[in-house]
């Protein structure tokens, strides 16, 4: 019985023993022999048997996998990639002074450090950023909506959102209406998509206090570092250069904030410049965590810093923009882009790039992860010049629209629909209103650059 099948007189019936497996080798006792069983439970059976002898090559896989794994996180971290020659990451275990030397676990505290800021926003915009935007002026109300018209919405979706010359006569004869007007339809249907110019606000009320709190640490931090003064001293006994307090704080509050960018970016304001923000933000983190467990913190604190320096300019300009104090914009916004030029294409190149390319080599030497990291620098320094280019571009334009379209409303794209609503209550969409375009054209037409 233990070596061979019980089966029914009938034939077929399940395999109660097999192999020696039998009560006197161990096995199970046979049980009351059994009818066949239905068609659907025999194929259920086969597969059942096939699931037991996939174990061993999903192991197999499983190994394979794995192995794989282990070669990619071995080259992921290899030391003749991160390291300069001679040195390894157990030279870098030592506690050194201050906070020992960075390591790669301690970019995990970034996490829960970015919720907390992002937390910490959303408290500052509904208890501070709102109050002072209502404050200055700017009214919490509803969007403009455009009068309902199925012949322009669909025109709207379908084909433009700016209809040239033609297409509004085509649309004026169709509609029996003025041409003015369908423009004045299209401006007010354009806006109603646009985000309440108190959001805006609040927003940047919340990035111009990070970017000049940080800023100003930065400059505390620096003014008390010697490689501030003698950029040589970036590269003095690197890599064993110990964190301290200051710089630790430094770089992984910058490293959060940019994480709590990209995370909020999904459910803040959406704009036209989301994939690229979204590129900006990533490449930022990278570099700035690539720096950190390279161990090359001192130049980047220096980065971090020039970079911080003209940002709280751009968001003061923009909050400035969107109270409508159209002068202390103009004049933030001529302070920001002198502060771009001069900090990404003067001192950026012939102070950091020189440092991080020239006295580097000579000191320390080239290395793998070492050209990586100043070929990341170089590429930053091409979208400085591209960026600067844009600025340049568009405060020509701001100058150029100001002087043309100083007595043409309705080409002017307002920047809120609050301004667009306030011109429209003033005068019909068929009248001219020439406060409202002075108000924006008297200047540098900064709603435009702004926008931009």
């Amino acid at each position: 019985m233990g070596g061979e099948e019980a089966r029914p007189p009938g034939g077929g019936g399940l395999r109660l023993a097999r192999d020696g497996k039998g009560p006197e080798g161990g096995g199970r006792r046979p049980g009351p022999a059994l009818g066949p069983p239905p068609r659907g439970f025999r194929w259920l059976r086969r597969q059942l048997r096939l699931w037991r002898r996939r174990p061993r090559g999903g192991s197999k896989m499983a190994t394979a996998v794995a192995g794989a794994l282990g070669l990619l996180w071995g080259w992921l971290w290899s030391e003749r990639f991160w390291l300069p020659q001679n040195v390894s990451w157990a030279d870098l275990e030592g506690p050194g002074d201050g906070y020992g030397y960075p390591r790669a676990r301690h970019i995990l505290s970034v996490f829960p450090v970015a919720a907390g800021i992002f937390s910490v926003r959303l408290l500052f915009e509904r208890f501070i950023a709102k109050p002072c935007a209502l404050h200055v002026g700017i009214q919490d109300s509803d969007p403009y909506l455009a009068q309902p018209n199925a012949i322009l919405e669909k025109v709207f979706i379908s084909i433009t959102k700016y209809p040239d010359e033609k297409r509004l006569e085509g649309l004026s004869k169709q509609l029996d209406w003025d041409i003015r007007k369908i423009q004045c339809w299209f401006r007010h249907r354009r806006n109603q998509d646009k985000p309440p110019t108190l959001t805006k606000f609040c927003e940047s009320m919340w990035r111009f206090t990070f970017y000049l709190c940080i800023f100003c640490y930065g400059i505390k931090f620096l003014w008390s570092s010697p490689w501030f003064w003698d950029i040589r001293q970036c590269w003095h006994s690197y890599p064993y250069q110990p964190l301290t307090s200051g710089l630790y704080y430094y770089y992984i509050m910058e490293l959060a904030f940019y994480w709590s960018l990209m995370f909020s970016q999904f459910i803040d304001i959406k704009r036209k410049d989301f994939l690229i923000m979204f590129v900006h933000h990533l490449a930022t983190i990278g570099l700035i965590t690539f720096s950190y467990i390279n161990n090359m913190v001192r130049v980047g604190t220096l980065i971090m810093c020039l970079h911080d320096a003209s940002d709280f300019l751009l968001e003061a300009a923009k909050l400035a923009n969107y109270a409508k104090y159209q002068r202390l914009c103009d004049t933030l916004f001529v302070i920001f882009s002198a502060v771009f030029v001069v900090t990404r294409l003067g001192i950026y190149p012939f102070w950091i790039l020189n440092t991080t390319f020239f006295e580097s080599w000579e000191i320390i030497g080239p290395y793998p992860s070492w050209w990586l990291f100043n070929g990341l620098l170089l590429i930053l320094q091409f979208l400085h010049v591209f960026w600067s280019y844009l600025i340049v571009r568009i405060a020509f334009k701001a100058l150029i629209r100001g002087k043309v379209s100083k007595d043409d409303r309705s080409d002017v794209e307002s920047s809120s629909e609050e301004e667009d609503m306030a011109t429209n209550m003033k005068s019909p969409c068929g009248s001219s209103s020439s406060n409202g375009a002075n108000r924006v054209n008297g200047h540098m037409g900064s709603s435009y650059w702004a926008e931009e």
